[in-house]
């Protein structure tokens, strides 16, 4: 064969594989939409949208100079959107639900603003979607159910308002859910069935902790519920959530909780710190096997630290500041057998070791702590 043929070959197959990696139509004028509703003096040259520069094929390699990164591609469709925290400015353009192939959106970390738009819960592929740490505001609409295989949401710290939609059940891929840190109001809504991580703190939720909402979550391992404005008792089912690890309560205005003993628990750290629970320390926390971490600071406990806690070889964190407890605390935080750490400071306890780091702040005052039991104790030695 001549080498005149040989070279007509592959120039051939070189056209045939360029030609088959050309990127879809759509895809590339959605690719031109979103960078064109980015503010241009927020595209410096050392970023991933400064090298999308559509006189190249995006999808077709080499990537010398052009497209350098911020998006993937497979075949000649557009599978990844993933912008680098360059503080980019603008909005995101609707024009991105051509993208039909996406896996995975993430625009997190820069100044993204504006409504998401309504059409980007129409992707039928979208796996990973996070936008965390921008500005995008308005409400999640019921239309987020129609992203049936989503796994990963991350809208945090951003200024989303409204409640949560009750269509999230209807996201059953879902297994990380975070939307902290934005204007969120309402009751907590029926979950998706199959949610691990759970993060909804720093918003303004309200209502109760209602069994419905948690409802066959046999996956659930991390809840974050602080910073919000969720009230009553915690009821004891919901430390008995099988697969529960972390709970993090704090900062709200639960004014009870009910602890139940479990038959078997994994749960590891329970944080329900400055809120506005009363009656006494509950003893039954020390029935969880593998319970390490507990903090009930800045509450209105009463009566004595169980001595249950003492007893307990798996606790290693206690935080009981900022209450009313009184009596002697358990002599085996003092003994040395033992590595808690933690705080029993600001309390009405008798004969806590100033000495020992778990006593600081001091006590409270003596006429705060009669005040507070009607001056019904005996005084402090």
């Amino acid at each position: 064969m001549s080498t005149a043929v040989v070279s007509f070959l592959t120039l051939l197959l070189v056209a045939t594989v360029s030609t088959a990696l050309t990127t879809f139509p759509s895809d590339i004028a959605a690719l031109k939409a979103i960078k064109s509703s980015v503010n241009p003096t927020t595209i410096p040259s050392f970023t991933c949208l400064y090298s999308w520069d559509f006189t190249s094929d995006p999808c077709s390699p080499p990537h010398v100079t052009h497209f350098l990164c911020g998006l993937s591609c497979s075949g000649n469709r557009v599978t990844q959107l993933t912008l680098d925290p360059a503080g980019y400015v603008g909005t995101l353009s609707p024009l991105v639900s051509q993208l039909t192939q996406l896996i995975t959106i993430d625009l997190s970390d820069n100044k993204f603003s504006g409504p998401i738009p309504n059409s980007l819960f129409f992707l039928p592929n979208l796996q990973t979607l996070m936008l965390g740490s921008n500005s995008f505001s308005g409400v999640i609409p019921p239309s987020i159910s129609n992203l049936k295989s989503l796994q990963t949401l991350d809208i945090s710290r951003n200024s989303l308002s409204g409640s949560l939609p009750k269509t999230l059940t209807s996201l059953t891929a879902l297994t990380r859910l975070d939307l902290s840190f934005n204007k969120l109001t309402g009751p907590i809504p029926g979950l998706p069935k199959n949610i691990v991580q759970l993060a909804l703190k720093g918003n303004s939720l309200y209502g109760y902790l209602l069994k419905q909402s948690f409802l066959g979550l046999a996956q659930l391992e991390t809840v974050e519920l602080s910073e919000n404005s969720l009230t009553g008792t915690i009821p004891g089912w919901f430390f008995l959530i099988p697969s529960l690890q972390q709970v993090n309560l704090a900062k709200n205005s639960f004014t009870g909780v009910e602890i139940f003993k479990p038959i078997e628990s994994n749960l590891i750290a329970v944080d329900l710190g400055f809120n506005r629970i009363t009656g006494y320390p509950p003893a039954n926390f020390s029935a969880y096997p593998f319970l390490s971490s507990l903090t009930l600071s800045y509450n209105k406990l009463r009566g004595r630290i169980p001595w249950e806690y003492g007893k307990k070889p798996t606790l290693s964190r206690l935080f009981l500041d900022g209450n009313y407890l009184i009596g002697l605390p358990p002599k085996e935080f003092f003994s040395g057998k033992t590595s808690i750490s933690g705080n029993l400071g600001d309390n009405c306890l008798k004969s806590c070791p100033v000495s020992s780091g778990l006593c600081l702040k001091s006590q409270k005052p003596w006429p705060i702590c009669q005040q507070a039991y009607r001056g019904k104790l005996k005084p402090k030695s």
